[in-house]
């Protein structure tokens, strides 16, 4: 072992250590049972089913009582815990930008007439025509995203979406305090390039990039192929002979119609490994034409003009297979360069790596199997499943490759974090744990046998919210014990 690989494996168990000592003191109450369920998290042995499971592990030396004492009634101080996360080591682009991927992911709970704050998530199925709406607790987290081929990204915050809330302006709130954190943290200084928000196309872009005009960000999201937009007006304009003030907006940009395109300010031709030639063409100065309905119905004063740059990538081929389809990107900055088109597509190809994120939360890390009644438990047991993933993160240096004969030797340092979670355990016993031993109890003695529950859980429904903003209410006729109406 080198001098340099030494001094990074000391750097990094140094971050180890401090991060697990400064997420103890992020635990306002409860803080033991609640940091050996994140240590038992991270050293159990193949994916968490259950969090009874979780209570069995040697890490966790209290019963399952404590475990969900923890959960239900623990506190987090969860505003020093995203300073924390904001203060980590972050991935960078080649340029030195930061790159940020938001997305919803669903904690699906159909069945959880107990559970209050549930809204319809939607859900993606196998086939044609099989999506579906869900009732859930739908989470919008935030993360960096590191260049080339990964399935690593660092989790900086994750919010709960109540029922009937805006998306897009969730999002602006959400990315600002994110972007005011890590300009606190130091990860950007004046000077440095703007920080890049990858969007998918269930986003409103354009108006989420109004909404952070003042801040050193640049959007990037995907748009429908069945948008339309608007060129801006000539200049200088021609006043017709029967005069009037000049057009707001200029022709139709309809992105199924290539006769209107109009010439191609930039286009760049890459070749790739897994799509083959990739070409991309960018537009500029394309904007939405808005109305005053919807979110721009209260705006004051007159509509925006929201000037961006709209790129088309085509691709040779897909790895699956499917369907050739361009794709449609619409990005917040102007005068683009083939350089900006480039790092705009390739950033959004990057932003699929939040997937993999997801897909180990929710299969490895057990992020949606707890059958919590309170959605507050789920909030506390999500920022337990974050800080976990992010010690996962800043031990990469110090796993080894404890593989199953079954699979491929991996290269170092290039570990994916289910192979990193294998030899946590290790790794633990050196950074030690600040969590106090157990106390002996004696366990209370419970609902006497063989009496009812005289306080049942109440029951909630699905949270809905019509078009005036006011809540969902049941009409009296629906309701359950009440005899339908006669309409005859």
């Amino acid at each position: 072992m080198g001098l340099v690989e030494l001094s990074v494996q000391r750097e990094a168990f140094e971050k180890v250590a401090e991060f697990r000592a400064e997420l103890y003191a992020c635990l306002a109450s409860r803080a033991d049972t609640l940091f050996e369920l994140c240590d038992a998290l991270l050293c159990t042995d193949g994916p968490v089913r259950t969090l009874v499971d979780l209570a069995l592990a040697p890490e966790h030396r209290r019963g399952h009582g404590a475990l969900y004492a923890g959960i239900n009634r623990g506190r987090i101080d969860v505003a020093r815990l995203r300073r924390t996360l904001a203060g980590l080591p972050l991935p960078r682009a080649s340029d030195g930008r930061l790159v940020l991927a938001v997305d919803v992911s669903p904690w699906l709970r159909p069945d959880a007439d107990t559970s209050s704050d549930r809204s319809f998530c939607h859900t993606f199925g196998r086939g044609l025509g099989k999506h579906q709406m869900v009732p859930g607790w739908p989470y919008s987290i935030v993360a960096a995203l590191e260049t080339g081929r990964t399935s690593w990204t660092a989790l900086l915050d994750a919010i709960r979406l109540e029922p009937g809330a805006d998306l897009a302006a969730v999002t602006a709130v959400q990315v600002r305090n994110v972007v005011e954190r890590l300009v606190e943290a130091g990860q950007w200084r004046s000077g440095d390039p703007a920080v890049l928000v990858v969007l998918d196309a269930g986003y409103d872009a354009p108006r989420i990039a109004h909404l952070l005009a003042d801040l050193p960000v640049e959007i990037l999201g995907r748009m429908r192929s069945d948008r339309v937009m608007r060129k801006a007006v000539p200049v200088p304009w021609i006043c017709p002979p029967q005069g009037g003030r000049p057009p707001k907006h200029g022709g139709e940009f309809v992105f199924g119609d290539p006769a209107t395109w109009g010439e191609v300010t930039a286009v760049t031709q890459t070749s790739t490994t897994r799509y083959g030639t990739a070409i991309a063409q960018a537009w500029d100065r394309l904007h939405p034409r808005l109305t005053r309905r919807a979110a721009w119905i209260d705006h004051e004063g007159p509509l925006p003009i929201i000037a961006g740059t709209v790129i088309r990538l085509r691709v040779e081929k897909l790895p699956s297979g499917g369907v050739n389809k361009p794709v449609w990107l619409w990005w917040s900055g102007t005068g683009a360069t083939p350089d900006d088109v480039n790092r705009c597509w390739q950033s959004f190809l990057r932003r699929f790596d939040l997937e993999h994120t997801f897909r180990l939360l929710k299969q490895t890390l057990g992020w949606t199997r707890p059958r919590l009644r309170s959605s507050d438990a789920a909030d506390r047991w999500t920022w337990i499943v974050v800080a976990a993933h992010a010690q996962l993160r800043l031990a990469r240096p110090l796993a080894h490759d404890l593989r199953r004969p079954w699979e491929r030797p991996a290269e170092p340092h290039k570990l994916t974090p289910a192979r990193v979670r294998r030899g946590f355990r290790n790794l633990r016993a050196k950074t030690g744990s600040p969590a106090g031993a157990p106390k002996p109890s004696r366990p209370g003695p419970g609902r006497p046998p063989s009496s009812k529950n005289q306080r049942p859980a109440p029951r909630h429904d699905v949270g809905r919210v019509l078009a005036t903003g006011e809540a969902y209410a049941r009409p009296a006729h629906h309701k359950k014990g009440t005899k339908p109406r006669r309409t005859e």
